[in-house]
């Protein structure tokens, strides 16, 4: 039975969604404490957070069961991801649910803070009617000027390019001199965008090189009478020194949906600052995206935990976003690769080089990797291993990592090789997936073979000599043991077979066979997952 905790509300259809799924339950338990949520949260395979709940390294100090975190919103500053990475949790969140919505509310703020309309809403209220107090400012016409065209910056670009604005934008990722169709001009660095822009709007996430970027310094080199909208993260902005801005009148106007602390304290020099329009992080509250970011969480969610499928991984570096059938097909294809190679390798491991062979594999290259690497070392070590931490495992105990994409190579399919290095040799194990979308190991050391694997399989590495194969089925017949398939490969004085069997071979058998060297010189039993389907 599949245990999912929802640590924070939730739209009641993503509730249904999860009830609907038999072999899983959940549990809502909301405004759980940290202690309270570290006591508990070993008991469920997975968990479903919003903004509300912290999970901090605490909470994780003992993670149990617990698989993956699935947050129904973008942004994940409530979750300590360094700590998620380490316990080998996976963290998920929902960035496309909420992009129309946070859009419009980047819209809503930028004619709110044009057109006076808080200030203008009250004044009537008060019984006045003083139009003169209100003129504004159209936006036509205007520069906006947008930090980080991702999701939403670019729905955001759309919106104004509607309203007849010309657009900048700022994004180290994107190259070249236009987006969005040669709509939008592209400038190579933020203080040519805030030399420009009348409008400047930010859509970035908070890191080291976002944080304050919006200060004193890069406020001198804005236009006089700039207007700054933001409904990214509060930590973009230095509040005291926007407020001084503000105040002085450099800054004409701020519309402001998120701060460095939520709620903002009695402090924040926001508060009183001149010509304002202040909101409380609406930009994903409308109906439509709490309904969206809820059922976008449960179903990564359950898609992790019933299938192993990842999407919108936070803490998993170079993942794609989303996977297609056959990414998939190679992900399984790499997995069942690294288990063979963690059988067939005999000592301390000191490289592992990954080589993609065809066109279509190299943007999948750094995920294959993971799934080898976690799938090779998991069975030796107690830590839970998988894609999210092998890399800092890999890391810290000195394995060298290469990988490499042979783009030049013609073949019927693509072909991925592993060559693991040890201090007593090198091992290596190439395979495939076949036109039947089934892995299909085609190379173990040198021993050519088509064989898809599966199941409870032993491989020998024997003499090559009469005799053998009749050695191998009498010890089997003795013991009562079935062989399901078998696979030979010969190379030089030497061959391979590779042994399906209806069950795991048992240690009396395995004994009957390794007291024969020789000819057999190495038996190695493995038992992989079944295929999908069957």
């Amino acid at each position: 039975m599949i245990k999912i905790l929802v640590a924070d509300p939730l739209d009641p259809q993503g509730m249904k969604m999860i009830e609907a799924v038999e072999g899983v339950t959940a549990d809502v338990k909301t405004g759980l404490k940290e202690d309270e949520l570290a006591a508990i949260v070993g008991e469920y395979d997975g968990m479903i957070i919003r903004s509300g709940v912290k999970i901090t390294a605490k909470v994780l100090a003992n993670p149990g069961k617990l698989k993956a975190i699935a947050r129904a919103g973008v942004g994940v500053d409530n979750v300590d991801i360094e700590a998620a990475t380490k316990a080998g949790i996976l963290v998920m969140n929902t960035p496309d649910a909420n992009t129309i919505s946070t859009a419009e509310q980047t819209m809503a703020l930028m004619l709110a803070l044009s057109r006076h309309v808080p200030k203008a809403d009250a004044h009537v209220r008060a019984g006045e009617w003083n139009r003169k107090a209100f003129v504004g400012t159209q936006l036509a016409g205007k520069t906006l000027g947008i930090i980080g065209l991702g999701r939403v910056g670019t729905a955001v670009a759309r919106r104004a390019l509607s309203f007849e604005m010309k657009v900048i934008a700022f994004d180290p990722f994107y190259s070249g001199q236009t987006a969005l169709d040669g709509q939008v001009a592209l400038v190579d660095s933020r203080d040519k965008l805030f030399a420009q822009a009348d409008y400047i709007t930010m859509h970035t996430k908070l890191s080291s090189d976002t944080k304050e970027m919006i200060n004193k310094a890069s406020i001198a080199k804005m236009k006089d009478g700039v207007r700054i909208i933001n409904s990214s993260r509060g930590g973009v902005i230095n509040e005291a020194d926007l407020a001084e801005a503000l105040n002085s009148g450099k800054v004409a106007g701020a519309a402001l949906d998120v701060y460095s602390t939520e709620p903002p304290g009695k402090d924040n020099p926001l508060l009183t600052a001149k010509n304002t329009v202040l909101a409380p992080h609406l930009g994903a509250s409308t109906e439509e995206a709490q309904l969206a970011v809820t059922l976008d969480a449960v179903e990564i969610l359950l898609n992790y935990l019933l299938k192993q499928e990842i999407r919108w991984a936070v803490n998993v570096a170079g993942m794609p976003a989303q996977l297609s059938d056959r990414d998939k097909a190679y992900l399984d294809l790499a997995m069942r690769m690294g288990t063979i190679l963690g059988a067939v390798g005999s000592s301390v491991i000191e490289q592992v080089q990954v080589t993609t062979y065809g066109p279509h594999l190299p943007p999948l290259i750094g995920t294959l990797q993971k799934q080898i690497l976690a799938s090779l070392l998991s069975p030796y070590f107690t830590t839970r291993i998988n894609v999210i931490n092998v890399d800092a495992f890999v890391k810290e105990r000195g394995i060298k990592v290469e990988q490499r994409a042979d783009l030049a190579t013609s073949s019927k399919t693509d072909r991925v090789s592993v060559r693991l290095n040890t201090r007593d040799g090198f091992n290596e194990v190439v395979g495939e997936v076949g036109p039947d979308g089934k892995p299909r190991i085609m190379a173990i050391d040198g021993y050519e073979m088509n064989l898809v694997p599966e199941g409870p399989m032993v491989m020998i590495y024997n003499d090559d000599e009469p005799g053998v194969i009749g050695l191998v089925g009498t010890i089997f017949g003795k013991h009562k043991l079935n062989i399901a398939d078998m696979t030979l490969s010969r190379q030089a004085k030497t061959a391979m077979m590779v042994l399906k069997l209806d069950e795991p071979i048992p240690d009396n058998v395995l004994k009957a066979l390794e007291s024969t060297k020789p000819p057999l010189n190495r038996v190695l039993p493995v038992t992989l997952p079944a295929l999908n389907g069957q």
